[in-house]
């Protein structure tokens, strides 16, 4: 089937159920790596409308989590630094964690650009 315009395209997607293979991949990439979204561990219904998260919104939240950690490692450094904390073993583990959301999160946003400019050279 030739997509030729925005209908024909719709049409190859309802042919796929693409929204449905999107609820699943999102349902499989959350019990993977232990995101809360509402089709996994929520108890709303995923089939309802507006029960599931935007891709935007799980960005978004995903950058609030890398920054609260950032945070708890800069918190913990400054106690470390003070003397107010004598544990050097949980610092150590909350700039790592810190350090290993925000790689993560970075090749995450290289992928969404890269995935992006390849859309855009795309001739339709």
């Amino acid at each position: 089937m030739a997509i030729s315009d925005i209908s024909s395209f719709q049409k190859v997607l309802d042919s796929g159920n693409a929204r449905g293979w999107t609820r699943e991949v999102n349902n499989d990439f959350g019990s993977r790596f232990g995101i809360e979204t509402p089709g996994v561990a929520g108890t709303e219904n995923p089939a309802a409308p507006g029960s599931t998260k935007t891709f935007g919104e799980f960005l978004q939240d995903s950058i609030s989590q890398v920054n609260n950690l950032q945070v708890e490692a800069n918190t913990a450094m400054e106690k470390l630094a003070s003397g107010e904390s004598q544990n050097l073993h949980e610092t150590l583990l909350a700039v790592e964690k810190a350090d290993i959301a925000f790689r993560t999160m970075n090749q995450v946003r290289t992928k969404v650009i890269d995935a992006y400019r390849e859309i855009m050279r795309m001739q339709i």
